[in-house]
């Protein structure tokens, strides 16, 4: 009888290791379209401006529409001041695969991805993006061995894929 696969490791939640999930997670958009709702408020505003309602108003549509499009522009930075602002940010995490699944474990963050849980595993040039019911998780193969890699793999052949 063949001893149940399981690899254990640690690792930091520094900003290098946040910097990877936003890079290899994300996809950047090319287009206007995250903008539209920025757009949309200034043209709100500009437009309360002529009417006899508050400029206050008028001037917080104004306001609010550029916070909005300072947000698209500058998504990934201020994405990585909130981890990094985070209490976890700087702890050290254990990272388990086993036959059950993916568990990570630190001070604050006690989670379980179990395999039957993934829909879609891919596979990035830094890692692996899961799929499941509570969202998407990203594994850097950075902390990860080649059999580990391969394990992976070998469970990407199994969930359902595109």
């Amino acid at each position: 009888m063949p001893t149940p696969y399981s690899y254990s490791t640690t690792y930091t939640l520094d900003k290098a290791h946040f910097d990877e999930c936003y890079t290899q997670s994300v996809i950047p958009a090319t287009t206007l379209k995250p903008y539209y709702k920025g757009i949309g408020l200034v043209l709100i505003g500009i437009a309360l401006i002529f009417t006899d309602i508050s400029l206050y108003l008028a001037y917080f549509f104004v306001g609010l529409g550029v916070i909005e499009a300072l947000n698209v522009k500058y998504h990934k930075a201020w994405w990585l001041m909130r981890q990094m602002m985070s209490k976890a940010a700087s702890n050290e995490v254990t990272l388990t695969i086993d036959e059950q699944g993916i568990r990570t474990h630190s001070q604050y963050v006690n989670s379980q991805i179990r395999w039957t849980d993934i829909d879609k595993i891919k596979e990035t040039a830094k890692g692996f993006l899961l799929t499941h019911r509570q969202g998407t998780s990203y594994v850097s193969s950075s902390c990860l061995d080649a059999a580990t890699v391969a394990y992976i793999r070998s469970k990407k052949r199994d969930s359902v894929t595109d």
